[in-house]
């Protein structure tokens, strides 16, 4: 149970931060998601180990991992969607989620955990799906920060200071 309850600090964590104004930097908006890669291929180690030690992984199971990893990517261009991206007075580029973000991380988690159950259930042991939920978050916030820098620079093109 602490792994799981450490894992919600770690998820509250990154949604409180994108959730407050702070500066956009294209560079370091790559870095979490690589360290949620990370820790997803640990996780998703963990879990193939949970189940072959049991049973080989069936084809269903990998078919909906590889289902759950294409709904976080979907799920977080949405959510990339929803962020606010904008020029303050001195020119700094700021970003800040909106409560429509909140709305979107609600939707990822529950389609992660609905994800889950069916692959542990279409296992039938093993924590697979449990364990995938670092690489799911690491996919969807690889797309929704590849999504927020490629609007970057169209702000700056534009010399914008209002929201886009």
């Amino acid at each position: 149970m602490s792994a799981v309850a450490f894992a919600a600090l770690v998820v509250g964590f990154v949604v409180f931060r994108q959730l407050r104004a702070r500066p956009f930097r294209p560079v370091a908006a790559l870095i979490t998601p690589a360290v949620f890669g990370l820790l997803g291929i640990a996780g998703l180690a963990f879990g193939v180990a949970s189940v072959v030690k049991v049973h080989p992984l069936t084809v269903l199971s990998i078919v909906l991992l590889a289902a759950s990893f294409v709904a976080a990517v979907v799920l977080g261009a949405l959510r990339a969607g929803t962020v606010r991206l904008w020029r303050d007075g001195s020119g700094r580029l700021l970003r800040k989620g909106t409560a429509f973000t909140t709305g979107c991380w609600v939707l990822s988690f529950g389609v992660h955990w609905a994800f889950g159950l069916w692959i542990d259930h279409a296992d039938g042991t093993g924590l697979l799906g449990t364990a995938s939920l670092y690489a799911y978050i690491a996919f969807g916030l690889s797309a929704q920060a590849l999504l927020l820098r490629r609007r970057a620079p169209a702000l700056e093109a534009l010399g914008s200071f209002r929201s886009a």
